[in-house]
Order: C-alpha cells, then structure tokens, then sequence
C-alpha cells in the first residue's frame, strides 16, 4: 500500500495557513442584512459570589412566583430564552443566570463538573433572595437543574428539563471525546469559525431573524475558546441515571424529536426515569426548540406550574 503523503501534505498546509491567518491576518469586518437590531432587551446585574462574579437577568414582579431558567452549552441565558422571557414575564419573577464561562459571567479557570454549575446556580438564587423556584434547564442547563434539585432541594420546587439527557453521551464515547479535543484545538485559535456555523444554522432553521443575525454572531465571539470547551466536558461526564427518579419532584420533561446533539432515546429514557412526569414530545423539532417552538414551552411551564398533568 503505497502512503498517502500527498493528501496528507496538502491537509497540513492548509491547516498551517488557517491558523496562521486567524493569528496573524486582519479581523475583516462581516456584511449583515441591512436593519440590524437587538431583539432581546434582559436588564441585568452583577452578582459576586466569593471572589467570582457572576451575571444575571431578571424580568417581571418580584411579587409573582419565581422562575429560573438555566441555559445549555454555547448560547447565554438572554440568547436562549429572549423570546420565553417575552411570553412569560407578565406572570412570573423571572430569573436568568449566566453559567460561567458564557455570557457576562467570570471565566473561570480549570475543568468543572455540572455539580460545580448548580452550585453556583444556588449560591446566585440564595444571594437575590429566591426561594422554592420553579426551574428550567435546557440542554446542559438541564443537567444543572438535576444537579441543583438533588444538591440544593430547598431552591426548586418543580422542574422543566428540555432537550437533555440524565446521560447525554450514552455511546460512541470515544469519537465524541476526539471531537471535543478538535474542537478545543480549533477554537484557541479561533472563535469565528465555530460562531458562523451556529448563526448560519440558526438562520437556516428560523431560530432567529435575519436582523438579529448581528447580535448573535457577536455573543457567540465573546468567549474563550478553551474554557467554553470545559462545559461540553462536564456534560460528556454527567451521568444522573442512579438517583434522578428519587428527586420527587414534579416534573416535565420535553423531547424535541429530531434532536440532533442531545439522542432522542436518552432524552425518553430519561422521561422514563421520573414517575409521574408530564412528557411533552415536539413532533419534527431540532435542539433549537426553545426558539422555534416558544408557544409549546410557555405551555409546558404554565400546565407544570398550574397542577396540571398530562401526558402528549
């Protein structure tokens, strides 16, 4: 077999001057639809929790019931939930913190768990005051929300988890561990790469308006590429299937059913290992349900809050 050292060459030389452009070329300024606009308006305010800072967004009365809603891997909180705030902030005390690592949130140095991530999620409610919430957890965020019910049982009250997994990797560990190494790689170099396919998709699936495209692209750029990668391990490590059905709490799980990050099957069998959860399947719906599909979560939120129990 002869070696295939052409192919191989030309592979090294173009990554070669990939990266040396991000390092030593100019920024190049992008092109965007003309009326650019900023179609999320979260107030917010710093919260320091020892020696860290940690950002949050608050909307509606702080007389109504409160709402926490904790968001996944990537977006920050007013990305993901911008238009749920919208629906929702006429009859909620609506609470949205940044993980760290995303969003206006410190970055923190060294690798972290998810059990880290719902920690600083209860000292952040503790600190303004919130008691006995209702939480969401989208993605990684609701692995957060499973950490920080078995963690932090006097901060949640019901839970919503969303396109997430008690095990969110069940197979293939390997070429998913490789990927995420790629994927650090690429990012310390550079960020744009990775912040124009997701606004790309974005744009491609309906999740956000051409308008917006600027906005998005520009929270996506402000991160650092190895820590953020620090969060996709922590969910690579998560595995919740032992003690998630002993939290007791009610539940409501929502599985969009083309899923293609988070396997539809895990998201069901996690729906399996929680007696009495409302399970809400989204016919046809990606990962990017929270923006496609905000009528059905607002929905969702207001049957589990009610009392209301019903399988679909």
């Amino acid at each position: 077999m002869k070696p295939v050292r052409g192919p191989l060459r030309v592979a090294g030389a173009t990554v070669g001057a990939w990266a040396a452009w991000r390092v030593l070329g100019p920024e190049l300024p992008r092109r965007y639809a003309p009326g650019q606009v900023r179609p999320a308006r979260i107030p917010g305010r710093s919260v320091i929790l020892g020696e860290r800072e940690f950002f949050v967004r608050e909307a509606g009365s702080p007389d109504a019931p409160p709402l926490v809603l904790v968001h996944g891997w990537s977006l920050d909180g007013e990305m993901t939930y911008g238009p749920l705030v919208a629906r929702l902030g006429d009859r909620y005390r609506i609470v949205v913190p940044d993980l760290r690592n995303h969003g206006k949130s410190d970055w923190i140095r060294g690798s972290y768990t998810v059990a880290d991530l719902a920690d600083d999620v209860a000292g952040l409610l503790d600190a303004i005051g919130v008691q006995r919430a209702t939480v969401m957890g989208y993605s990684l965020g609701g692995m957060v929300t499973m950490e920080l019910a078995r963690r932090s049982p006097h901060l949640v009250g019901r839970v919503v988890l969303a396109a997430t997994a008690a095990r969110p990797v069940p197979a293939r560990r390997g070429p998913a561990r490789v990927a995420f190494w790629v994927g650090r790689a690429i990012a310390r170099i550079s960020t744009k790469e990775a912040a124009v396919l997701t606004t790309q998709v974005l744009l491609r699936t309906g999740s956000i308006d051409r308008t917006h495209e600027r906005w998005m692209y520009e929270g996506l750029r402000r991160r650092d590429g190895g820590l953020f990668y620090e969060a996709g391990l922590a969910a690579f490590h998560f595995d919740a299937r032992d003690w998630v059905g002993r939290l007791g709490l009610p539940a409501a799980v929502v599985i969009p059913t083309r899923d293609l990050l988070v396997p539809t099957a895990a998201q069901r069998e996690l729906a399996g290992l929680l007696p009495g959860a409302m399970v809400v399947e989204l016919e046809d719906a990606g990962h990017e349900s929270i923006l496609t599909r905000t009528d059905a979560y607002v929905a969702v939120i207001d049957a589990l809050t009610s009392g209301a129990r019903q399988t679909g």
